[in-house]
Protein backbone atom coordinates (compact mmCIF):
# COMPACT_ATOMS: atom_id res chain seq x y z
CA UNK A 1 0.00 0.00 0.00
CA UNK A 2 1.26 3.54 -0.77
CA UNK A 3 2.36 5.32 2.26
CA UNK A 4 0.44 8.81 2.68
CA UNK A 5 0.32 11.06 5.49
CA UNK A 6 -3.76 12.05 5.40
CA UNK A 7 -3.00 15.24 4.14
CA UNK A 8 -3.64 16.53 0.25
CA UNK A 9 -0.45 17.73 -1.13
CA UNK A 10 -0.07 18.71 -5.19
CA UNK A 11 1.38 20.92 -7.10
CA UNK A 12 1.17 22.39 -10.46
CA UNK A 13 3.68 20.25 -11.94
CA UNK A 14 1.80 17.37 -10.40
CA UNK A 15 -1.63 18.20 -11.84
CA UNK A 16 -0.36 18.70 -15.07
CA UNK A 17 1.21 15.36 -15.51
CA UNK A 18 -1.49 13.94 -14.25
CA UNK A 19 -3.89 15.40 -16.46
CA UNK A 20 -1.49 14.79 -19.37
CA UNK A 21 -0.82 10.79 -17.97
CA UNK A 22 -5.10 10.34 -17.91
CA UNK A 23 -5.63 11.82 -21.53
CA UNK A 24 -3.10 9.98 -22.34
CA UNK A 25 -4.60 6.78 -20.71
CA UNK A 26 -7.63 7.15 -22.56
CA UNK A 27 -6.45 7.71 -26.15
CA UNK A 28 -3.73 5.29 -27.00
CA UNK A 29 -3.69 1.99 -29.07
CA UNK A 30 -3.96 -0.95 -26.38
CA UNK A 31 -0.16 -2.04 -26.82
CA UNK A 32 0.47 1.42 -25.60
CA UNK A 33 -2.07 1.70 -23.23
CA UNK A 34 0.69 1.31 -19.83
CA UNK A 35 3.04 3.70 -21.01
CA UNK A 36 1.24 6.83 -18.60
CA UNK A 37 1.66 4.21 -15.97
CA UNK A 38 5.05 3.36 -16.66
CA UNK A 39 5.69 7.32 -17.18
CA UNK A 40 4.20 7.84 -13.71
CA UNK A 41 6.36 4.73 -12.16
CA UNK A 42 9.68 6.54 -13.72
CA UNK A 43 9.29 10.47 -12.88
CA UNK A 44 6.29 11.07 -10.17
CA UNK A 45 7.17 10.56 -6.73
CA UNK A 46 4.20 9.06 -4.83
CA UNK A 47 4.32 12.05 -2.69
CA UNK A 48 1.44 14.08 -4.77
CA UNK A 49 -1.30 13.21 -3.46
CA UNK A 50 -5.15 14.34 -3.01
CA UNK A 51 -7.31 13.64 -0.32
CA UNK A 52 -10.96 12.84 -1.16
CA UNK A 53 -13.47 11.80 1.95
CA UNK A 54 -10.32 10.79 4.29
CA UNK A 55 -8.88 8.83 1.20
CA UNK A 56 -5.51 9.01 0.04
CA UNK A 57 -5.42 9.16 -3.78
CA UNK A 58 -1.96 9.19 -4.94
CA UNK A 59 -1.53 10.14 -8.71
CA UNK A 60 -1.03 6.40 -9.82
CA UNK A 61 -4.57 5.65 -8.08
CA UNK A 62 -6.24 8.45 -9.82
CA UNK A 63 -4.37 7.09 -13.03
CA UNK A 64 -5.64 4.00 -12.25
CA UNK A 65 -9.29 5.39 -12.01
CA UNK A 66 -8.90 6.45 -15.75
CA UNK A 67 -7.89 2.77 -16.43
CA UNK A 68 -10.44 1.11 -15.53
CA UNK A 69 -12.67 4.35 -17.15
CA UNK A 70 -10.80 3.12 -20.14
CA UNK A 71 -11.19 -0.83 -20.54
CA UNK A 72 -15.11 -0.12 -19.30
CA UNK A 73 -15.29 2.24 -22.85
CA UNK A 74 -13.48 0.23 -24.68
CA UNK A 75 -15.27 -3.20 -23.64
CA UNK A 76 -11.17 -4.33 -23.23
CA UNK A 77 -11.99 -5.54 -19.53
CA UNK A 78 -12.56 -9.51 -20.34
CA UNK A 79 -11.22 -12.21 -19.00
CA UNK A 80 -13.14 -15.26 -19.61
CA UNK A 81 -11.82 -17.55 -16.38
CA UNK A 82 -9.48 -16.92 -13.44
CA UNK A 83 -6.57 -18.81 -13.54
CA UNK A 84 -4.65 -20.19 -9.84
CA UNK A 85 -2.43 -17.21 -10.36
CA UNK A 86 -5.99 -14.91 -10.07
CA UNK A 87 -7.62 -17.04 -7.49
CA UNK A 88 -4.47 -16.97 -5.05
CA UNK A 89 -4.09 -13.56 -5.55
CA UNK A 90 -7.40 -12.87 -4.63
CA UNK A 91 -7.52 -15.02 -1.85
CA UNK A 92 -4.51 -13.31 -0.21
CA UNK A 93 -6.13 -10.01 -0.41
CA UNK A 94 -9.31 -10.99 0.82
CA UNK A 95 -7.24 -12.74 3.93
CA UNK A 96 -5.35 -9.39 4.44
CA UNK A 97 -8.61 -7.23 4.82
CA UNK A 98 -10.21 -9.66 7.06
CA UNK A 99 -7.64 -10.70 9.29
CA UNK A 100 -6.40 -6.44 9.80
CA UNK A 101 -10.02 -5.82 10.22
CA UNK A 102 -10.75 -8.54 12.86
CA UNK A 103 -7.22 -7.46 14.63
CA UNK A 104 -7.70 -3.83 15.34
CA UNK A 105 -11.55 -3.83 15.07
CA UNK A 106 -11.80 -0.42 13.61
CA UNK A 107 -13.02 1.52 11.29
CA UNK A 108 -9.88 3.11 10.36
CA UNK A 109 -8.42 -0.59 9.86
CA UNK A 110 -10.84 -1.67 7.75
CA UNK A 111 -10.18 1.56 5.15
CA UNK A 112 -7.03 0.64 5.29
CA UNK A 113 -7.21 -2.59 3.89
CA UNK A 114 -9.59 -1.19 1.16
CA UNK A 115 -6.60 0.60 0.03
CA UNK A 116 -4.24 -2.08 -0.22
CA UNK A 117 -7.38 -4.31 -1.97
CA UNK A 118 -7.95 -1.09 -4.35
CA UNK A 119 -4.18 -0.80 -5.25
CA UNK A 120 -3.54 -4.94 -5.97
CA UNK A 121 -6.87 -5.63 -7.76
CA UNK A 122 -6.77 -2.74 -9.38
CA UNK A 123 -3.42 -2.59 -10.80
CA UNK A 124 -3.39 -6.26 -10.95
CA UNK A 125 -6.78 -6.81 -13.15
CA UNK A 126 -5.99 -3.73 -15.20
CA UNK A 127 -2.95 -5.29 -16.44
CA UNK A 128 -4.24 -7.92 -16.71
CA UNK A 129 -7.11 -7.00 -18.88
CA UNK A 130 -4.53 -4.77 -21.51
CA UNK A 131 -1.51 -7.09 -21.29
CA UNK A 132 -2.58 -10.08 -23.18
CA UNK A 133 0.31 -12.21 -24.95
CA UNK A 134 3.99 -12.32 -24.91
CA UNK A 135 3.92 -9.36 -28.10
CA UNK A 136 2.17 -7.40 -25.70
CA UNK A 137 4.99 -7.92 -22.58
CA UNK A 138 8.11 -7.57 -24.97
CA UNK A 139 5.93 -3.87 -25.57
CA UNK A 140 6.17 -3.35 -22.06
CA UNK A 141 9.86 -4.00 -21.25
CA UNK A 142 10.39 -2.28 -24.37
CA UNK A 143 8.52 1.15 -22.74
CA UNK A 144 10.39 0.21 -19.76
CA UNK A 145 13.88 -0.12 -21.40
CA UNK A 146 12.89 3.60 -23.21
CA UNK A 147 12.01 5.79 -20.23
CA UNK A 148 14.56 4.57 -17.96
CA UNK A 149 16.99 5.96 -19.93
CA UNK A 150 16.45 9.43 -18.42
CA UNK A 151 15.87 8.32 -15.04
CA UNK A 152 19.00 6.84 -15.15
CA UNK A 153 20.85 10.06 -16.14
CA UNK A 154 18.93 11.78 -13.45
CA UNK A 155 20.29 9.81 -10.99
CA UNK A 156 23.76 10.13 -11.87
CA UNK A 157 22.83 13.73 -11.83
CA UNK A 158 21.74 12.89 -8.48
CA UNK A 159 25.49 11.32 -7.58
CA UNK A 160 27.45 13.54 -8.83
CA UNK A 161 25.52 16.72 -7.23
CA UNK A 162 24.17 15.77 -3.99
CA UNK A 163 20.79 17.28 -5.04
CA UNK A 164 17.44 15.19 -6.28
CA UNK A 165 16.09 16.55 -9.54
CA UNK A 166 12.80 15.26 -8.02
CA UNK A 167 12.78 17.25 -5.10
CA UNK A 168 10.73 19.81 -6.43
CA UNK A 169 8.09 17.49 -6.37
CA UNK A 170 7.78 16.76 -2.97
CA UNK A 171 7.22 13.37 -1.49
CA UNK A 172 11.14 12.67 -1.60
CA UNK A 173 13.96 15.50 -0.10
CA UNK A 174 15.90 17.69 -2.40
CA UNK A 175 19.06 16.70 -0.57
CA UNK A 176 20.63 13.19 -1.17
CA UNK A 177 21.00 11.22 1.37
CA UNK A 178 24.65 10.20 2.97
CA UNK A 179 25.38 7.35 5.00
CA UNK A 180 29.26 6.65 6.11
CA UNK A 181 30.34 9.18 3.43
CA UNK A 182 28.38 7.48 0.30
CA UNK A 183 25.92 9.22 -1.25
CA UNK A 184 22.66 6.57 -1.46
CA UNK A 185 21.00 8.26 -4.43
CA UNK A 186 16.60 7.90 -4.51
CA UNK A 187 15.18 9.40 -7.44
CA UNK A 188 11.59 9.76 -7.41
CA UNK A 189 11.35 6.30 -4.92
CA UNK A 190 10.28 6.70 -0.98
CA UNK A 191 13.74 5.81 -0.12
CA UNK A 192 17.12 4.67 -1.79
CA UNK A 193 16.58 0.95 -1.39
CA UNK A 194 13.43 1.26 -3.02
CA UNK A 195 15.36 2.94 -5.58
CA UNK A 196 17.94 0.33 -6.25
CA UNK A 197 15.16 -2.28 -5.91
CA UNK A 198 13.43 -0.74 -9.23
CA UNK A 199 16.31 -1.34 -10.69
CA UNK A 200 17.49 -4.54 -9.80
CA UNK A 201 14.11 -5.88 -10.72
CA UNK A 202 14.21 -4.59 -14.50
CA UNK A 203 17.86 -5.74 -15.07
CA UNK A 204 16.35 -9.52 -15.88
CA UNK A 205 14.24 -8.36 -17.86
CA UNK A 206 16.56 -5.90 -20.23
CA UNK A 207 18.87 -9.00 -20.04
CA UNK A 208 15.94 -11.06 -21.59
CA UNK A 209 15.33 -8.16 -24.32
CA UNK A 210 18.74 -8.76 -25.60
CA UNK A 211 18.71 -12.40 -25.67
CA UNK A 212 15.62 -12.25 -27.85
CA UNK A 213 17.80 -10.44 -30.44
CA UNK A 214 15.54 -7.97 -30.78
CA UNK A 215 16.10 -3.95 -29.75
CA UNK A 216 19.38 -5.18 -29.30
CA UNK A 217 21.24 -1.54 -28.99
CA UNK A 218 18.42 -0.47 -26.69
CA UNK A 219 18.66 -3.29 -24.21
CA UNK A 220 22.14 -2.58 -23.89
CA UNK A 221 21.48 0.92 -23.16
CA UNK A 222 19.21 -0.13 -20.66
CA UNK A 223 21.13 -2.66 -18.82
CA UNK A 224 23.73 -0.26 -18.61
CA UNK A 225 21.34 2.06 -16.62
CA UNK A 226 19.28 -0.10 -14.48
CA UNK A 227 22.72 -1.46 -13.03
CA UNK A 228 23.62 2.73 -12.62
CA UNK A 229 20.32 3.21 -10.78
CA UNK A 230 21.35 0.19 -8.61
CA UNK A 231 24.84 0.89 -7.86
CA UNK A 232 23.53 5.13 -7.15
CA UNK A 233 21.02 3.22 -4.69
CA UNK A 234 23.74 2.37 -3.06
CA UNK A 235 22.12 -0.28 -1.46
CA UNK A 236 23.21 -3.96 -0.57
CA UNK A 237 19.79 -5.53 -0.75
CA UNK A 238 19.28 -4.64 -4.50
CA UNK A 239 23.09 -5.55 -5.38
CA UNK A 240 22.84 -8.97 -3.71
CA UNK A 241 19.11 -9.07 -5.32
CA UNK A 242 20.72 -8.25 -8.47
CA UNK A 243 23.59 -10.84 -8.39
CA UNK A 244 20.68 -13.52 -7.99
CA UNK A 245 18.57 -12.41 -10.76
CA UNK A 246 21.92 -13.08 -12.99
CA UNK A 247 22.80 -15.67 -12.11
CA UNK A 248 18.68 -16.99 -12.11
CA UNK A 249 19.39 -16.23 -16.36
CA UNK A 250 22.13 -18.14 -16.39
CA UNK A 251 20.39 -21.13 -15.09
CA UNK A 252 18.20 -21.13 -18.21
CA UNK A 253 20.41 -24.39 -19.69
CA UNK A 254 19.10 -26.01 -16.70
CA UNK A 255 15.44 -25.18 -16.88
CA UNK A 256 14.21 -28.79 -16.46
CA UNK A 257 16.50 -29.07 -13.98
CA UNK A 258 15.04 -26.75 -11.41
CA UNK A 259 13.40 -29.43 -8.97
CA UNK A 260 16.95 -30.75 -8.07
CA UNK A 261 18.38 -27.34 -7.93
CA UNK A 262 15.94 -26.37 -5.28
CA UNK A 263 16.17 -29.19 -3.26
CA UNK A 264 19.93 -29.31 -3.58
CA UNK A 265 19.39 -25.54 -2.01
CA UNK A 266 16.85 -26.23 0.28
CA UNK A 267 19.13 -29.26 1.89
CA UNK A 268 22.12 -26.68 1.95
CA UNK A 269 19.76 -24.50 3.67
CA UNK A 270 18.79 -26.79 6.38
CA UNK A 271 22.56 -28.69 6.67
CA UNK A 272 23.73 -25.12 7.53
CA UNK A 273 21.25 -24.70 9.64
CA UNK A 274 21.95 -27.94 12.04
CA UNK A 275 25.99 -27.13 11.84
CA UNK A 276 25.92 -23.75 12.66
CA UNK A 277 25.64 -22.14 15.76
CA UNK A 278 23.11 -19.52 15.11
CA UNK A 279 20.05 -20.24 12.60
CA UNK A 280 21.18 -20.04 9.17
CA UNK A 281 19.48 -16.88 8.64
CA UNK A 282 21.99 -15.27 10.54
CA UNK A 283 23.71 -15.59 7.17
CA UNK A 284 22.15 -12.56 6.06
CA UNK A 285 24.45 -10.31 8.63
CA UNK A 286 27.17 -11.06 7.29
CA UNK A 287 25.91 -9.89 3.30
CA UNK A 288 26.65 -5.74 3.30
CA UNK A 289 28.45 -4.83 0.39
CA UNK A 290 28.00 -0.66 1.25
CA UNK A 291 29.07 1.11 4.60
CA UNK A 292 26.27 1.30 6.86
CA UNK A 293 24.07 -2.22 6.17
CA UNK A 294 21.17 -3.29 8.41
CA UNK A 295 21.46 -6.65 7.73
CA UNK A 296 21.90 -7.75 11.44
CA UNK A 297 18.85 -6.03 11.87
CA UNK A 298 16.84 -7.96 9.26
CA UNK A 299 18.76 -10.69 10.96
CA UNK A 300 17.27 -10.62 14.37
CA UNK A 301 13.84 -9.52 12.92
CA UNK A 302 13.47 -12.88 11.29
CA UNK A 303 14.56 -14.39 14.79
CA UNK A 304 12.23 -12.65 16.68
CA UNK A 305 9.59 -13.46 14.03
CA UNK A 306 10.06 -17.22 14.42
CA UNK A 307 10.33 -17.22 18.28
CA UNK A 308 7.18 -15.34 18.58
CA UNK A 309 5.47 -17.15 16.47
CA UNK A 310 2.58 -17.63 18.91
CA UNK A 311 1.15 -14.43 19.05
CA UNK A 312 1.08 -13.36 15.69
CA UNK A 313 0.05 -16.61 13.64
CA UNK A 314 -3.47 -16.40 14.20
CA UNK A 315 -4.93 -12.71 13.05
CA UNK A 316 -1.05 -10.68 13.50
CA UNK A 317 0.11 -8.67 16.12
CA UNK A 318 -0.58 -4.61 17.04
CA UNK A 319 2.80 -3.94 17.33
CA UNK A 320 6.48 -5.33 17.02
CA UNK A 321 8.40 -2.45 19.44
CA UNK A 322 8.61 -4.19 21.53
CA UNK A 323 10.31 -6.95 20.10
CA UNK A 324 13.86 -5.31 20.34
CA UNK A 325 15.86 -2.54 19.66
CA UNK A 326 14.35 -0.85 16.34
CA UNK A 327 11.90 -3.62 15.61
CA UNK A 328 8.99 -1.15 14.85
CA UNK A 329 10.73 -1.22 11.42
CA UNK A 330 9.46 -4.24 9.61
CA UNK A 331 11.90 -4.43 6.64
CA UNK A 332 10.63 -7.78 5.29
CA UNK A 333 7.66 -8.37 3.55
CA UNK A 334 6.92 -11.69 4.34
CA UNK A 335 6.95 -11.12 8.13
CA UNK A 336 4.86 -7.83 7.48
CA UNK A 337 2.55 -10.10 5.79
CA UNK A 338 2.51 -12.65 8.97
CA UNK A 339 2.65 -9.58 11.57
CA UNK A 340 -0.39 -7.46 9.84
CA UNK A 341 -2.41 -10.73 8.35
CA UNK A 342 -1.65 -13.91 10.67
CA UNK A 343 -0.39 -16.87 8.92
CA UNK A 344 -2.75 -17.62 6.40
CA UNK A 345 -1.73 -14.06 4.76
CA UNK A 346 1.55 -15.54 5.03
CA UNK A 347 0.90 -18.36 3.39
CA UNK A 348 -1.31 -16.89 0.63
CA UNK A 349 1.40 -14.53 -0.52
CA UNK A 350 3.82 -16.56 -0.67
CA UNK A 351 1.68 -19.19 -2.59
CA UNK A 352 1.02 -16.36 -5.45
CA UNK A 353 4.76 -16.34 -5.81
CA UNK A 354 5.25 -19.91 -5.86
CA UNK A 355 2.33 -20.53 -8.38
CA UNK A 356 4.29 -17.79 -10.63
CA UNK A 357 7.32 -19.68 -10.48
CA UNK A 358 5.46 -23.00 -11.87
CA UNK A 359 3.94 -21.21 -14.26
CA UNK A 360 7.16 -19.58 -15.94
CA UNK A 361 8.49 -22.97 -15.33
CA UNK A 362 6.09 -24.89 -17.39
CA UNK A 363 6.12 -21.82 -20.06
CA UNK A 364 9.76 -21.88 -20.72
CA UNK A 365 10.71 -25.83 -20.15
CA UNK A 366 11.62 -28.05 -23.44
CA UNK A 367 7.87 -29.73 -23.33
CA UNK A 368 6.70 -26.38 -23.92
CA UNK A 369 5.52 -26.11 -27.95
CA UNK A 370 6.48 -22.26 -27.64
CA UNK A 371 9.08 -20.83 -29.94
CA UNK A 372 12.77 -19.88 -28.59
CA UNK A 373 12.05 -16.43 -28.35
CA UNK A 374 8.73 -16.70 -25.79
CA UNK A 375 10.51 -19.75 -23.64
CA UNK A 376 13.42 -17.02 -23.09
CA UNK A 377 10.75 -13.72 -22.18
CA UNK A 378 9.43 -16.27 -19.93
CA UNK A 379 12.73 -17.12 -18.15
CA UNK A 380 13.76 -13.78 -18.16
CA UNK A 381 9.80 -12.73 -15.95
CA UNK A 382 10.65 -15.94 -13.60
CA UNK A 383 14.42 -13.84 -13.09
CA UNK A 384 12.61 -10.51 -12.37
CA UNK A 385 10.07 -12.69 -10.04
CA UNK A 386 13.79 -13.62 -8.28
CA UNK A 387 14.87 -10.50 -7.60
CA UNK A 388 11.68 -9.32 -6.44
CA UNK A 389 11.32 -12.48 -4.20
CA UNK A 390 15.04 -11.60 -2.63
CA UNK A 391 14.61 -8.00 -2.76
CA UNK A 392 11.73 -8.87 -0.03
CA UNK A 393 13.72 -10.21 2.56
CA UNK A 394 15.35 -6.70 3.16
CA UNK A 395 12.58 -4.22 1.94
CA UNK A 396 8.45 -3.48 2.47
CA UNK A 397 7.25 -2.07 -1.20
CA UNK A 398 5.04 1.23 -0.05
CA UNK A 399 6.53 3.37 -3.23
CA UNK A 400 5.43 2.59 -7.17
CA UNK A 401 7.60 -0.27 -6.75
CA UNK A 402 4.18 -1.85 -6.05
CA UNK A 403 2.82 -1.36 -9.53
CA UNK A 404 6.09 -3.08 -10.96
CA UNK A 405 5.35 -5.95 -8.85
CA UNK A 406 1.57 -6.51 -9.50
CA UNK A 407 2.67 -5.88 -13.43
CA UNK A 408 4.76 -8.25 -13.20
CA UNK A 409 2.44 -10.89 -11.42
CA UNK A 410 0.05 -10.21 -14.01
CA UNK A 411 2.31 -10.87 -17.11
CA UNK A 412 3.22 -13.70 -15.69
CA UNK A 413 -0.75 -15.04 -15.20
CA UNK A 414 -1.51 -13.71 -18.68
CA UNK A 415 1.68 -15.53 -20.35
CA UNK A 416 0.43 -17.31 -23.44
CA UNK A 417 2.66 -19.46 -25.11
CA UNK A 418 1.51 -20.31 -29.09
CA UNK A 419 2.70 -22.50 -32.11
CA UNK A 420 1.00 -22.91 -34.96
CA UNK A 421 0.13 -26.07 -36.57
CA UNK A 422 -0.50 -27.76 -39.96
CA UNK A 423 -3.77 -27.80 -40.86
CA UNK A 424 -5.34 -31.47 -41.88
CA UNK A 425 -8.47 -32.83 -41.64
CA UNK A 426 -10.49 -32.92 -39.05
CA UNK A 427 -11.56 -36.49 -37.53
CA UNK A 428 -15.10 -37.53 -36.11
CA UNK A 429 -18.10 -35.66 -37.26
CA UNK A 430 -16.90 -32.02 -37.84
CA UNK A 431 -16.21 -32.64 -41.21
CA UNK A 432 -13.86 -29.37 -42.12
CA UNK A 433 -10.02 -28.77 -42.12
CA UNK A 434 -8.20 -27.50 -38.48
CA UNK A 435 -6.90 -24.03 -40.12
CA UNK A 436 -5.05 -23.15 -37.07
CA UNK A 437 -5.08 -23.82 -33.64
CA UNK A 438 -3.04 -22.98 -30.27
CA UNK A 439 -1.47 -24.53 -27.06
CA UNK A 440 -1.73 -21.91 -24.64
CA UNK A 441 -0.42 -22.16 -20.83
CA UNK A 442 -2.16 -19.69 -19.09
CA UNK A 443 -1.25 -19.20 -15.19
CA UNK A 444 -0.85 -23.17 -14.78
CA UNK A 445 -2.91 -24.93 -16.80
CA UNK A 446 -2.83 -25.80 -20.84
CA UNK A 447 -5.53 -24.68 -22.54
CA UNK A 448 -6.45 -25.93 -26.05
CA UNK A 449 -8.22 -23.09 -28.28
CA UNK A 450 -8.82 -23.28 -32.20
CA UNK A 451 -9.34 -20.19 -33.94
CA UNK A 452 -12.87 -21.49 -36.07
CA UNK A 453 -15.41 -20.22 -34.23
CA UNK A 454 -17.68 -23.19 -32.71
CA UNK A 455 -15.02 -25.72 -33.35
CA UNK A 456 -13.34 -27.74 -29.93
CA UNK A 457 -10.30 -28.55 -30.90
CA UNK A 458 -9.61 -31.36 -28.79
CA UNK A 459 -12.16 -32.92 -30.30
CA UNK A 460 -11.73 -31.56 -33.85
CA UNK A 461 -9.02 -33.42 -34.93
CA UNK A 462 -5.59 -34.94 -33.07
CA UNK A 463 -2.07 -33.56 -33.88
Amino acid sequence: MFATDNTTFINGIGIAFCLLMCVLMLVLPRRLALLPVIAMVCYMTMGQRVLVFGLNFTLIRILLLFGFVRVVIRSEASLENLNRIDKILLGWVLSSVVTYTLLWKTGDAFVNRLGLAYDAIGLYFLFRFLVRDADDIRSVIVQFAWLTLPLAACMLIEKRTGQNPFGALGGVPPETLVREGVLRCQGPFAHPILAGTFGSTLLPLFVGLFWQRRHRLLAVAAVICAATIVICAASSGPVGAAIAGLLGLVMWGMRDHMRAVRWTMGLCLVSLHLAMAAPVWFLLSRVGIFGGSTAYHRAILIDNAVHRFPEWWLLGTYSTSHWGYQMFDVTNQYVLQGVQGGIVTMVLFIAVIARCFGAVGHAAGSESKAVRNDKILAWSLGASLLVHAINYISVVYFDQNMVNWYLLLAMIATLGISQKVPSERAEGDVGMNLEQSKSVYIGGRMEHISRLPGVNCMSAGKQ
